[in-house]
């Protein structure tokens, strides 16, 4: 028999830096985290090496910063969306600095913020050089810790989500070490994080697979978007998995992407080279690859003898696979790195289902459109974090009787790593009819011998809308459809059933 709990708080499933965000801000009401790993593990903002984007610079505002953004997401940010999360950036940054995050400061007191792809000015504060992500986390954890309205429990996976007979969201059906519980919440939020580890080659955690959005579609909650996955155009060649990453700011400071030859070739791309946006950069070197030229990158005469102190993460990960980034190029591969659309929400959280909420990367705010702009991750998670947090303490009332639940099923091992390598090569950097139809005949084959299980729920998503969207824009390039639809429209997926395949209506709203 399944144990069953109810809650009279916010249930948040994820503690990333959006959900640990949205834990904080729905004080005081009581908070119950459910994360799988413990904290600070298993989730991509620990590993975030950029920083955090923001306005603080004299010469700089959340203007310019939101031009910035709606210019990189390719038509298709909410513009509302946008000004929130420049408007709020700098409030959230200094809400962090008084938590203890250690941002890197001028010997005056203010931020050092470096140059990162297709943003006017250099606004990205950092920690370290390349440790923001884990150095904020570790502030904010420490701070839910210490929070009296926050219990968090760790080694918890979230396998389904429960409604009752109106539709409503109304908790979660919970897997502890082969024990499984329901626990009944008014308000659920979902902060799954991405779905990086979906494909073969990706900077994320292992683990994240997008469970989130497969969650939530399979009550029939609104999918934005899903074909828009952004891939990191600097992974770094060295054969691990996860893949580790050269971070951005090191073209920012100089670093040039070379062929085997030792000649750049970013110029022949895009007149801003080595700072083009994410998907010209991504798809250039995959083009020098393909062609056998190779793809490097060269810190030697930008960084050098300065590696250790300014990029120490870039750094040891080079080291670490016998490579002196001091001395050497360092080899690159475009990896799944940030999926920009998600469960779809109004700007404090809300999805469509009532009583559930989405936050962080599993969510679609209308911040990043087609394509993120460098390091506007961590701050839509700090922002769009706190606002959900704040609307889902509000939720109140008696709590209706769920309807059953049944937890989806798992996916071999073989069966997994087979569809990590078909994303990868379908539904990667660049996609056309025959791999993207290919691909979803066999997740509907594996789906009907293993079940709706929510790795395949979620590439379905991403497959589907992918072979819909017949044009290229931002980091959906198709090589059978290379020009633009206007005006621009969003697509919107919705469960037919508690399973796949959905229902799509790529129209819905022109952007």
């Amino acid at each position: 028999m399944t144990d069953r709990v109810t809650f009279d708080g916010v249930l948040i499933v994820g503690a990333g830096l959006a959900g640990l965000s949205a834990a904080l801000a729905a004080a005081p009401r009581r908070v119950l985290v459910l994360a799988a790993a413990p904290l600070g593990e298993g989730c991509s903002s620990g590993w975030a090496q950029g920083g955090m984007a923001v306005a603080l610079a004299d010469d700089d505002d959340p203007t310019l910063h939101a031009a910035d953004t709606l210019a990189a997401g390719a038509g298709l940010c909410d513009r509302v969306a946008v000004d929130v999360l420049t408007r709020e950036g700098p409030a959230a940054v200094l809400a962090l600095t008084a938590l203890g995050a250690p941002f890197d400061r001028r010997p005056g007191g203010g931020f050092v913020q470096s140059l990162e792809a297709a943003h006017s000015r250099a606004r990205v504060t950092r920690v370290g050089g390349d440790g923001a992500g884990a150095a904020i986390m570790r502030a904010v954890i420490a701070a839910v810790r210490g929070a009296d309205h926050i219990e968090v429990r760790e080694g918890w996976r979230v396998r389904a989500l429960l409604t009752d007979g109106r539709g409503h969201a109304r908790g979660v059906l919970a897997d502890h070490g082969g024990r499984f519980g329901e626990i009944l919440a008014p308000a659920t939020v979902l902060a799954t994080g991405g779905l990086g580890g979906l494909y073969a080659v990706t900077t994320n955690p292992a683990a994240v697979r997008g469970e989130g959005l497969a969650l939530a579609a399979a009550i029939g909650a609104r999918i934005a978007d899903p074909e828009f996955v952004q891939f990191h155009p600097t992974a770094i060649d060295v054969g691990a998995d996860p893949a580790p990453l050269a971070t951005e700011a090191l073209r920012g400071e100089g670093a040039r992407l070379v062929d085997t030859a030792g000649e750049p070739f970013m110029a022949r791309y895009h007149p801003s080279a080595e700072l083009a946006p994410r998907d010209v950069v991504a798809r250039a070197i995959g083009v020098e690859r393909a062609a056998g030229r190779g793809a490097f990158l060269d810190a030697r005469a930008a960084v050098g003898a300065a590696f250790p102190a300014h990029f120490p993460a870039v750094f040891a990960a080079c080291m670490a696979a016998g490579l002196d980034p001091r001395s050497q190029p360092i080899p690159v591969l475009p990896a799944a790195h940030y999926h920009m659309g998600g469960i779809a929400t109004d700007l404090d959280g809300r999805t469509s289902t009532p009583g559930l909420f989405a936050v962080g990367e599993c969510a679609s705010t209308g911040v990043h459109g087609a394509n993120r702009l460098a390091s506007n991750s961590l701050l839509e998670a700090a922002v769009y974090g706190r606002r959900a947090g704040v609307a889902a303490r509000e939720a109140t009332g008696a709590l209706s009787q769920p309807l059953p639940a049944i937890a989806a099923p798992d996916l071999p091992a073989q069966v997994l790593a087979d569809l990590r390598r078909r994303m990868s090569r379908d539904a990667g950097v660049v996609r056309d009819r025959a791999g993207l139809g290919g691909l979803i005949a066999w997740i509907d084959a594996q789906a009907a011998i293993r079940g709706p299980a929510l790795a395949l729920t979620t590439a379905r998503l991403v497959a589907s809308a992918a072979l819909d969207r017949r044009e290229s824009r931002g980091a959906h390039c198709r090589s059978d459809f290379p020009g633009l639809i206007e005006p621009p429209f969003h697509s919107s997926l919705q469960a037919v059933r508690a399973s796949i395949p959905f229902a799509t209506d790529l129209r819905v709203a022109a952007a």
